[in-house]
C-alpha cells in the first residue's frame, strides 16, 4: 500500500503545480492557475520565470509540505500577497502583510494621472499621499520624481511601520516621510503641497459582506467607506483644497459607480478642470482637479 501510494504521488514541480492549481480552481479563486505558479515560486526561492524553467524539476518532502500548506491557506481565502508577504506595485516588489490594503494594478492610474499632472518632474515638488497603507503610491512617485518631498500619513501605526520599510528598501527613505495621521490632522497647518494623491477606503459598508474572502481579510479601515462608500471623500477634498498651493494637483482613487459623484464634489470645492479618467477594464477609477487660489477660503466657508 505504500508502494502505492508512492507511485500516486506526484513527481515533478509541473505535476504538483496542476494539482494546486485544480485544487484552486475548486475551491472558486478566480485566478487558480496565477496563484498556485505564485506560491510554488515562493517555495523553491525563485520567480514564475524560474517556475518554468524547473517543471521537471522534483520537489523535496519539506517542500511539498510547505506547498501544500500555502495552498491550502490560498484555499481557504488568504491572499496570495499576504502569504509571499510581497506584491509587485509599478514594477517593484513592495512588502505587504496584514495590516496594509493589498496594492492592484488599477490604483497604477493614480501614478500615471498625478504625473501627467506634473509640469516638470525636475522640480522641487512637495507631495502627499494620504492614506498610504504600504506606501506603493508614494514610493512610486518618489522614484519617478527625483526632486520631489513626499509626505504620507495613515491612522494606522502598523500600516505606517511597512510604508516606512519599503520606502527605505526602494532607497528613497531620505525623500518619503511617513507619518501617523487622521489624513491631514498631524500636519504642519501652514504646510502647503503641489500634489495630492489618495487610494481612500470606498466600500460602502453594507458591501463588505459580499467581497471576495480574500479581499474581507484585508484591512477594513482601509476598505470601510461609510454609508454610501464616500465619507472619505468628504474629508480629503476640503482637507487638500486647504493645503494645495494655487496650481496644485488633486488625484483620487474612487470604486466602480462613484466618479461623477466623487467629480461633484471637486468641483463643489472650487477644484478647477476636474476630469474622469478609466481603467484598463474600461471603469471610471481617477477623478482629479486642480486647485485654484481662493479655493481654500470657498471651502472654509462653505
Amino acid at each position: 500500500m505504500a508502494e502505492q501510494r508512492a507511485k500516486a504521488a506526484p513527481e515533478t514541480t509541473l505535476a504538483y503545480l496542476e494539482l494546486a492549481a485544480k485544487f484552486l480552481a475548486g475551491r472558486g479563486v478566480a485566478s487558480p492557475r496565477l496563484d498556485a505558479e505564485l506560491l510554488l515560486a515562493q517555495v523553491i526561492a525563485t520567480d514564475r520565470v524560474g517556475v518554468y524553467l524547473r517543471f521537471d524539476r522534483p520537489l523535496g518532502s519539506v517542500e511539498v509540505d510547505a506547498y501544500r500548506a500555502l495552498i491550502k491557506r490560498r484555499g481557504e481565502g488568504e491572499p496570495v500577497a499576504h502569504l509571499t508577504g510581497r506584491r509587485e506595485f509599478w514594477s517593484r516588489a513592495f512588502t505587504v502583510t496584514p495590516d496594509v490594503l493589498v496594492p492592484r494594478p488599477e490604483t497604477e492610474l493614480v501614478v500615471e494621472r498625478a504625473l501627467a499632472m506634473v509640469v516638470s518632474r525636475d522640480r522641487a515638488l512637495r507631495v502627499l499621499d494620504l492614506g498610504t497603507g504600504s506606501g506603493a503610491i508614494a514610493v512610486a512617485l518618489a522614484t519617478e520624481l527625483p526632486q520631489a518631498q513626499v509626505t504620507a500619513v495613515d491612522r494606522s501605526e502598523a500600516a505606517v511601520a511597512v510604508a516606512t520599510g519599503n520606502a527605505a528598501s526602494a532607497g528613497v527613505d531620505g525623500r518619503v516621510r511617513v507619518l501617523v495621521s487622521d489624513w491631514t490632522t498631524a500636519l504642519d497647518p501652514g504646510a502647503r503641497f503641489d500634489l495630492v494623491v489618495s487610494n481612500p477606503p470606498y466600500i460602502p459598508s453594507d458591501d463588505i459582506a459580499a467581497l471576495a474572502p480574500e479581499v474581507r481579510r484585508e484591512p477594513r479601515l482601509a476598505l470601510d467607506g461609510g454609508a454610501d462608500g464616500l465619507d472619505a471623500y468628504r474629508r480629503i477634498v476640503p482637507d487638500a483644497a486647504r493645503v494645495l498651493a494655487p496650481g496644485g494637483a488633486l488625484v483620487l482613487e474612487v470604486g466602480a459607480g462613484q466618479a461623477e459623484r466623487v467629480a461633484a464634489l471637486l468641483t463643489a470645492a472650487g477644484f478647477d478642470a476636474v476630469g474622469r479618467h478609466s481603467d484598463l477594464a474600461g471603469i471610471e477609477r481617477v477623478v482629479d482637479g486642480l486647485a485654484v487660489a481662493g479655493s481654500a477660503r470657498r471651502v472654509a466657508s462653505s
